[in-house]
């Protein structure tokens, strides 16, 4: 049965330690095997093609080569090949330029009928030249010199030399098959040797084992060698039985990939690994070591299934399933475990990871392979899928909490459409410390524990204040001041966020209010999440709170963030559309993240954009963070906007800035967040720089 996950057939990438690997042995094995056909003599290919033992011999080899015995727990890559008998026969009674060259011909022709790649098949043939080769050392250093005019049949006191030699025939496949698999898989060869080497043994015994006595046998009658197929075809029905029912047991029978009961297996194997190298490293102090690898594990869940299966009914749906395995398959790493968990739910096993970085390397590799169309029934489908992921040990300790965990990544990543989400505790409805600190911010929205800060944004030509933008801070009783990132991730899941977003909007009006009555006309920029997009009391509130406190809607602005803006757009429009009617202006904040279009940013009421800090903090690098800098500064002055630049840190950065034609700076070189009562000290001091020449911005 054909393992889904099997993607040995891939070529290796050109240069890659594999690939080095597989040309060396393929190289130096094709080299041995010409080497020893170089030995046959025309003699001895006539004997060989008039003898019918040995016509016999080529059909058993090719046959066994052909269909290997599988046993559970191994797979058509795995299984013991019944040709080893055979031809390890041949190479005891006629010699190894014999055994060599019938064992290359099944090869091949296995190869071909198989339709294996032609890496795979070179591989193959120069591993076996080698391991044989090693065989016949061992009887060339023993005396034994046999060729197929001069066959040679061993006696009770050859028995010795004939077990050296499949001992060394053992352990040289073994090492050359297991260094493979172990760059493959991307582990360790020992590791790889260590998983099924009783089975191995035990297999390589019984078959090597025979071939002394098929020896016996060719050397009294050819007729009575295919005999010996007679218990090996029950060996095969026996072992197919066996493979047929855990098969059964371990698969989904729709796709054939793994189920819940094989990734339960892989991952505790791969959990016990993981510790045994954590544990290994920590007795490894004072040396240099690689840091403790990590086992990550997705969960995949497709987008809007339900409506291809309620549209197009449930075989489309099958065959739309089946074309999902094939593309998770090819598209994860070698070593890498997928299954199907059970309707369009599907899970991947990455056995070692890096860290989250390659984690999200590898689910945004799964997500762009299945944004590819889909053809069916003449019509065409575009598949999304929301992955999430979770990682030992930062997350968890055994498969049901790393599955767990995994799935609330999962459904974060489906309510916030982001595609890709890492576990993390503030977001898990689930966690005890979460719904802790939600009840904690409720209580502190009824204590009055929230504040605004308030962080000047400045011209850079004459220092005159642009604005000033307002920064929610909580003020926890054991924690002290406490960001944005500390609690907004909870709130945003809950109703918590409309109490947060009426606060802010009422805390920042109140404050510009008492700044204009006092002759400080100054606009304060609030921040705007998704989810207030997303409700339609958002203006309303706004509007009210403005006619409320009487102030102008240019002394507030909304500060939106691109990729929010971008990702969804049909979404927000109406709340944009509304907050522009009301006059409020909108800032695009965190610029330079999201893939604006051109034709969506011109068309939106916005009047300035904020350069996202992740740029402008390496822009002294002059690499490619400068270029994209300059470039938003070109478009905001081309389309007529505002540039703001966030998180100047330095007087070199606000140099550069300057230089490179930037409007304003944001950020702890020209003055950190201030509590109202500093930020009316501070204004005060800057009262002159605010009586802006007419028609100028606030």
């Amino acid at each position: 049965m054909k393992d889904p996950n099997n993607t040995r057939d891939t070529v290796p990438r050109r240069g890659s330690p594999l690939w080095s690997y597989v040309v060396c042995v393929t190289v130096v094995g094709v080299a041995a095997l010409a080497t020893s056909l170089a030995y046959l003599s025309v003699g001895d290919l006539r004997t060989l093609v008039g003898a019918p033992l040995f016509w016999i011999l080529a059909l058993l080899i090719v046959s066994g080569e052909l269909k290997p015995i599988i046993t559970p727990g191994s797979t058509e890559t795995t299984g013991a090949t019944v040709s080893t008998t055979f031809t390890f026969a041949t190479l005891i009674y006629a010699g190894l330029p014999t055994a060599l060259l019938l064992h290359a011909i099944a090869t091949v022709a296995t190869g071909m009928l198989r339709r294996r790649a032609l890496h795979r098949t070179a591989f193959n043939v120069g591993q076996y030249t080698l391991s044989f080769a090693a065989a016949g050392l061992v009887l060339l250093m023993s005396g034994v010199t046999a060729s197929p005019t001069d066959p040679w049949t061993p006696h009770a006191l050859d028995l010795p030399t004939t077990l050296l030699a499949g001992v060394a025939y053992f352990l040289v496949n073994l090492v050359l098959v297991n260094a493979a698999i172990a760059l493959h898989e991307r582990t360790s060869v020992l590791k790889t040797m260590r998983w099924n080497l009783g089975l191995q043994l035990l297999v390589h015994s019984a078959l090597l084992g025979l071939a002394p006595l098929v020896v016996v046998v060719m050397s009294w009658s050819a007729a009575f060698v295919p005999l010996f197929v007679l218990p090996f075809i029950a060996v095969y029905i026996n072992a197919s039985v066996s493979v047929s029912r855990e098969y059964q047991a371990l698969h989904d029978g729709l796709t054939g990939l793994p189920n819940r009961k094989l990734l339960i297996m892989r991952t505790e194997e791969a959990l016990a690994q993981a510790r045994h190298e954590a544990e290994r490293a920590l007795t490894a102090r004072g040396r240099d070591h690689e840091p403790p690898r990590r086992v990550g594990l997705f969960l995949l869940d497709l987008d809007r299934f339900k409506e291809v299966n309620d549209t197009l009914g449930h075989p489309t749906g099958d065959r739309l399933l089946q074309l999902v395995a094939h593309r998770l398959t090819h598209s994860v790493r070698p070593g890498d475990l997928v299954a199907r968990l059970g309707g369009d739910e599907f899970a991947v096993l990455l056995p070692t990871v890096r860290d989250a970085r390659g984690a999200r390397e590898v689910a945004a590799r799964l997500r762009a392979a299945l944004n590819e169309p889909v053809r069916l029934d003449g019509m065409s489908f575009d598949l999304e899928a929301s992955v999430g992921i979770a990682l030992h040990p930062d997350h968890a300790p055994d498969f049901e909490l790393l599955l767990q965990r995994a799935d609330v990544a999962m459904y974060v990543a489906k309510e916030n459409r982001t595609g890709v989400e890492i576990y993390s505790p503030d977001r898990d409805r689930n966690s005890p410390e979460r719904l802790g600190r939600q009840g904690q911010l409720r209580r502190a929205i009824d204590r009055r524990e929230l504040e605004l800060f308030f962080q000047p944004k400045l011209f850079l030509g004459n220092g005159r204040p642009v604005g000033m933008e307002a920064l929610l801070r909580w003020r926890h009783p054991q924690k002290g001041l406490l960001t944005p990132e500390q609690f907004l991730p909870i709130a945003e899941q809950t109703y918590l966020m409309r109490g947060i977003t009426d606060f802010v909007v009422d805390a920042a009006l109140t404050q510009v209010a008492r700044w204009w009555k006092a002759g400080l006309r100054v606009q304060v920029a609030i921040n705007a999440s998704g989810r207030d997009l997303l409700d339609s009391a958002l203006t309303e509130m706004i509007a009210a709170g403005l006619l409320r406190h009487e102030v102008p809607p240019q002394a507030l602005q909304l500060e939106i963030t691109e990729r929010i803006l971008m990702n969804e757009p049909a979404y927000a429009a109406d709340t944009v559309q509304a907050l522009a009617a009301l006059g409020i202006p909108l800032s695009l904040d965190d610029f330079g993240t999201g893939y604006s279009s051109l034709v969506r940013l011109k068309s939106l009421p916005v009047e300035e954009i904020k350069i996202d800090a992740s740029f402008v903090s390496r822009l002294r690098e002059a690499g490619d963070d400068a270029i994209i800098v300059r470039s938003i500064i070109d478009l905001a002055r081309t389309l007529g906007l505002r540039s703001v630049a966030e998180g100047v840190e330095n007087p070199e950065t606000e140099h550069l800035l300057r230089n490179l034609g930037c409007d304003a700076g944001q950020g702890y070189h020209f003055q950190p967040p201030m509590t109202a009562a500093e930020a009316t000290d501070w204004l005060r001091e800057h009262v002159t720089k605010l009586q802006a020449p007419e028609g100028a911005a606030l």
